[in-house]
């Protein structure tokens, strides 16, 4: 991987990429990863999503609840893990290719 050399050199670099390392598996599961870009002065780690998980309407929530955890738990002095290229759910269009429609209720039978 190539880091900036300020993010080479982070002292937290090593225990966010062990952390990253055991979710690595489930996100190539399904074509995905990821990858460490800056780690802020206020501690916030931004990191690219690569692969299948750029373009995947769950990405936002692969992120806070998967990686951000992990991440968190591991590391707990970064305060939030942003990615640079993930479009929030709510900013995404339902119904198109890639952007699953809302669940349909399905009918409860009468007895």
């Amino acid at each position: 991987m190539s880091y900036s050399v300020v993010v080479e050199d982070h002292p937290l670099l090593s225990r966010i990429e062990q952390a990253l390392d055991s979710i690595r598996p489930y996100l190539a599961a399904d074509g995905g990863n990821v990858r460490v870009l800056d780690i802020t002065d206020d501690m916030v780690l931004k990191l690219e999503l690569l692969g299948a998980c750029g373009t995947c309407p769950m990405s936002p929530m692969t992120l806070k609840a998967g990686v951000e955890e992990s991440v968190k738990k591991a590391v707990p002095e970064i305060r939030a893990v942003e990615a640079i290229n993930s479009t929030p759910m709510q900013e995404q269009p339902a119904g198109q290719p890639g952007h699953p429609l809302p669940p349909t209720p399905v009918p409860t039978p009468e007895f």
